[in-house]
């Protein structure tokens, strides 16, 4: 996150890679707000936790400690290689977080890692309060053909497919210079063998039926200008059976990318649900 912008430097840390007290290595991440309710933040394919920039001025940072974490490959924790699995990611996170002192947390994803965190989830439920699970990758994953998983791998690769994509997630409405701006930070954010990974991840890992009737409380936010796997009805679609306390929002005029699209209504929208969890 910036460092050139005062509003980021208020109550606000960075850390790159380091060491548990295992000598495991520890996601990079930064830390903005000094409130009492934790909440860890995941990033999207296509981004890292720079993704979030434009909402640190809207953030009631006295009453959140908000943990913005890298995965492998990507961001601060551009360096630190993996198997890029999800069992790994929420591995991950779990371990941040509980180095940082932090024994219960909401937990937000974006895309791939609204997957990660539905995994950890599960995985501790003693840790996790809430969910909040942004344009999201569902428990069962986005199978696809072999047409397209090869328009995807060209994501990973090349430059036009993946403004390509981003275009396509933002129904088109956005010119030129955006798109490149977007694409420009994707490529920054990340190591392509870690894109490739994740990508394997999120369209060859299934777990819906471990989270079946789990009872955290869970966010399912979308876009109505996304793809169609990722738009309301997709959303509710994947959400609503495995989850009984779940509830839905709808960002009329996002579509991938509400933190970058609409970021004070994404916060007022995630802040608000999560001042009404009981405190934990």
């Amino acid at each position: 996150m910036s460092a050139t912008n005062p509003q980021n430097e208020v109550a606000t840390m960075t850390s790159a890679i380091g060491t548990s007290s295992t000598d495991r290595p520890l996601l990079g991440h930064t830390v903005v707000g000094s409130g009492s309710d934790v909440v860890l933040v995941l990033h999207e394919w296509l981004g890292d936790h720079s993704n979030y920039d434009t909402m640190l001025p809207a953030l009631d940072r006295t009453a959140f400690t908000y943990v913005f974490a890298d995965v492998r490959g990507y961001g601060l924790s551009r360096d630190l290689a993996g198997a890029y699995t999800v069992e790994e990611a929420a591995g991950d996170a779990a371990r941040l977080m509980e180095r940082l002192g932090h024994r219960r947390f909401h937990a937000v994803g974006h895309s791939m890692s609204g997957m990660v965190v539905q995994y950890l989830a599960a995985e501790r439920p003693d840790a996790v309060r809430s969910l909040v699970a942004i344009a999201p990758v569902p428990a069962c994953g986005f199978r696809t053909d072999a047409e397209g998983m090869a328009r995807l791998r060209r994501v990973v690769e090349d430059d036009e497919a993946l403004a390509a994509a981003i275009r396509a997630r933002t129904a088109e409405r956005y010119g030129e210079a955006w798109v490149a701006w977007k694409a420009g930070l994707a490529r920054r954010a990340s190591r392509r063998e870690a894109m490739a990974g994740y990508l394997a991840m999120f369209t060859g890992t299934d777990f819906a039926d471990r989270v079946r009737g789990l009872p955290v409380p869970v966010l399912a936010v979308a876009g109505w200008n996304d793809i169609a796997v990722y738009r309301p009805d997709s959303v509710r679609a994947a959400f609503a059976p495995l989850y009984p306390h779940a509830s839905f929002e709808t960002i009329a005029d996002a579509g991938h990318y509400p933190m970058l699209e609409t970021p004070p209504l994404l916060v007022s929208l995630v802040e608000g649900f999560l001042k009404r969890q009981p405190a934990g």
